[in-house]
């Protein structure tokens, strides 16, 4: 596979009361074209602060202090702001985690996605930006899209929206397509609807996808390789089906025993104990052993490296490797 991205020790960090602290720290990533990369996690976890990093969108006075991202070839930090901009939307898109906040009441669909498309082709004629707009509202199912052009976001369903956001990001056929919870405050059949339209588009198109969610299993269905965030660092990172058969990370198991399981429907669901830690107060060791009953006095010593359990398997976590099914929640 040809390499699209890399993240090389990315730190991103925001100003607090005793000092920085890193939302996102030392993170190590690749993606590959037209493969599918799942960031998974608990609200607080750092994916979607990894996702504006990458964007070159981290809100002031938030900042990139350390590492690299480099997208084909290219350090993207190192990118006048011109550039970047030429880059964003164009070659590296990116949906937001909620369209009703992310589209302009103010202004029908169609607008919106025309106005992302003359943003980098700005000589194309009104009549064909118009006609590639509804294109892109076709190409994501929308029903009869030369008339929804001009309805305003209020006028559409909550899975609609999302569509168009995916519409409006799509439009100028990027290589690398960054989805912050897509399916967030949906039912599971939009759910699935939406997951099977970026699978097909994918497949379409052959961009790069990372989706990003706190649902390990919707992840499970659509991505390559995954990788597990938790307190700004990355604590396993594994081949999809690796990861789910053979995890190795006390955190990634107790986020599987969490999901609700098909051949189990009536059993009980667990949970893991405890929240991510405050940026400003995370433990000196291992992030999770607070929360976690396999801790043992080393793991709060110092933090655990991440280590091989398998081709392209790591995992942080010094009790690996851990035997499934195990209880391993405080």
């Amino acid at each position: 596979m040809t390499e699209l991205l890399r993240i090389e020790g990315l730190r991103t960090v925001f100003p607090g009361d005793g000092g920085p602290f890193a939302a996102v720290d030392g993170v190590d990533l690749r993606l590959d074209r037209g493969r599918t990369l799942g960031i998974v996690g608990e609200s607080g976890s750092g994916k979607s602060v990894l996702s504006l990093s990458i964007m070159r969108l981290v809100p002031p006075p938030g900042r990139i202090a350390a590492g690299r991202v480099v997208f084909d070839g290219q350090d993207l930090g190192a990118l006048p702001s011109a550039a970047m901009r030429g880059l964003r939307g164009r070659r590296i898109a990116m949906i937001f985690q909620e369209p009703m906040t992310s589209l302009n009441p103010a202004h029908t669909i169609g607008a919106q996605i025309v106005e992302a498309i003359a943003a980098h082709e700005r000589l194309v004629p009104a009549a064909a930006l118009r006609a590639r707009a509804t294109e892109a509202l076709d190409r994501v199912r929308i029903a009869d899209p030369a008339r929804r052009f001009d309805d305003y976001p209020h006028q559409l369903s909550g899975g609609q929206r999302q569509r168009v956001m995916i519409a409006m990001a799509l439009a100028c056929r990027p290589d690398l397509l960054i989805a912050d919870e897509p399916t967030t405050a949906l039912d599971v059949t939009v759910q699935a609807e939406i997951l099977a339209l970026l699978r097909g588009l994918q497949a379409e198109t052959g961009m790069a996808l990372m989706l990003i969610s706190h649902d390990l299993g919707l992840v499970a269905g659509i991505a390559d390789t995954v990788a597990v965030m938790y307190a700004g660092q990355v604590v396993e990172h594994a081949p999809a089906a690796a990861l789910f058969a053979d995890a190795q990370h006390p955190y990634t198991l107790g986020l599987i025993a969490s999901a609700p399981q098909a051949a189990a429907p009536r059993a009980r669901l667990l949970a893991i104990e405890g929240t991510v830690p405050s940026p400003a107060e995370m433990p000196a060791g291992c992030r999770f052993a607070p929360r976690c009953a396999l801790a043992r006095p080393a793991c709060a010593a110092a933090p655990p490296p991440l280590r091989d359990f398998g081709a392209q398997h790591r995992a942080a976590c010094l009790r690996a490797p851990v035997e499934a099914p195990v209880d391993v929640m405080a």
